[in-house]
């Protein structure tokens, strides 16, 4: 017993050692230096919940333009009440079979903490309070904006060039799933997509950021 109770403890103590590293350890190690050069930026946000990060980026003429591949799918990118693009990368049977906590079952849990097939989740919104504590924003030049825009448009699968949705997936009226490239386990979740996003457009997160609460701690610190 006593043996059992220490191989717990370890793997405890080299969990909690992963997630402070990943958490304070940045990723660049070092900042890159910050251009004289004034130009315009672009705003996005850093949506959490207690489990998953989604990047909202604004609709204006350029992104409408640059997404309106989505609105073939539903997505209403041209409606002037949009004003976010929202998007979240994840696990296909976690993110398709669970809207809410209320809808948890033990198979998409299982498959999460497995390996799954990956998948887009694209929404849109209005105004967005960005003072609200689950909302981090940052401004992007307009070179750090097309990189972000470019990783998360490389994320969609696309056969013959178009987008692929999964039929009768979304949660409400406007949102839809699309498949998505990569696989997704606990490790290598949505909040380090979320990450690997970020770091495309400068932003520095850390390592390995694989809950909000960490991607938002090292999003703090670093930026």
């Amino acid at each position: 017993m006593k043996s059992v109770f220490r191989i717990v403890l370890a793997v405890v103590a080299v969990i909690g050692f992963a997630v402070a590293a990943g958490t304070f350890v940045p990723r660049p190690v070092f900042a890159p230096e910050a251009s004289e050069t004034e130009v315009e930026t672009r705003r996005i946000l850093v949506i959490s919940n207690p489990i998953h990060t989604d990047i909202a980026i604004p609709l204006d003429q350029e992104t409408r333009a640059a997404y309106a591949f989505l609105g073939g799918s539903g997505i209403p990118v041209s409606d002037p009440a949009a004003e976010w693009l929202v998007i979240g990368w994840g696990g296909r049977a976690f993110y398709l079979e669970t809207p809410t906590w209320g809808d948890l079952k033990p198979m998409p849990v299982f498959r999460a903490l497995t390996i799954d097939r990956s998948v887009m989740h694209v929404d849109v919104a209005g105004g967005i309070d960005e003072a609200h504590p689950a909302i981090r924003s940052f401004d992007l030049r307009p070179a750090e904006f097309r990189d972000l825009s470019d990783f998360i448009q490389a994320s969609f699968v696309r056969t013959q060039g178009e987008i692929v949705r999964i039929p009768d997936a979304g949660y409400g009226a406007y949102d839809q799933f699309f498949e998505a490239h990569g696989r997704f386990n606990a490790l290598l979740g949505c909040n380090t997509w979320t990450a690997r996003a970020l770091r495309s457009a400068g932003i520095r997160t850390g390592w390995w950021n694989p809950l909000p609460q960490t991607l938002g701690l090292s999003l703090d610190l670093f930026n």
